[in-house]
């Protein structure tokens, strides 16, 4: 009994396994074919970017103080629930544009989307840190309110790497 195992790398991963009997001389194929796309998926670095800004929105402003209340008791983005919202749903946009990885077009438009709501948050710290009192040896500004920062500085590197993805796309289409 032959087994020959070859892979072929074309659109998609085709294993192929051929029997072959000498007797017989008859052959039988087994394709199996899975989705592969999560690793193409992986190696573009707007994917990094945005899983960045999954885990930053989605889990940082809830380990991380925002401000300190007038108590000194620190608030946190699970304490208001409009905020915790704001930072979930960067975090799903996030996800949405990671998952939107085939469709750069919509990938951007959904970035751009993440990053209004990102400098709405960011706007809401900037007004309330302007209300808050504060004094030089007492601050009661958290460092969670530089999240939504850190958060545009990858959603803007992801859509210039996004950009750049279309771009090559579309000198590559006018070549041909």
């Amino acid at each position: 009994m032959f087994l020959k195992v070859s892979v072929i790398t074309n659109n998609e991963a085709i294993l192929q396994i051929i029997f072959n009997t000498s007797s017989l001389f008859c052959k039988k194929t087994l394709i199996f074919a899975p989705d592969y796309g999560v690793f193409t998926m992986i190696q573009r670095i707007q994917t990094i970017y945005l899983l960045f800004v999954v885990l930053i929105s989605g889990l940082l402003p809830f380990w991380v103080n925002l401000w300190s209340d007038a108590n000194g008791a620190e608030v946190y983005a699970s304490n208001e629930i409009l905020i915790s919202v704001a930072f979930y749903g960067s975090a799903v946009l996030a996800l949405i544009g990671i998952l939107l990885f085939k469709k750069r077009k919509n990938q951007f438009v959904i970035n751009r989307l993440n990053l209004l709501l990102n400098l709405f948050l960011l706007g809401f710290f900037v007004y309330r840190s302007l209300n808050l009192s504060g004094d030089t040896s007492v601050s009661e500004k958290g460092i969670g309110m530089l999240i939504p920062v850190i958060s545009i500085v990858f959603l803007v590197l992801a859509n210039r790497a996004i950009k750049k993805d279309e771009d090559l796309v579309k000198s590559v289409d006018r070549l041909r």
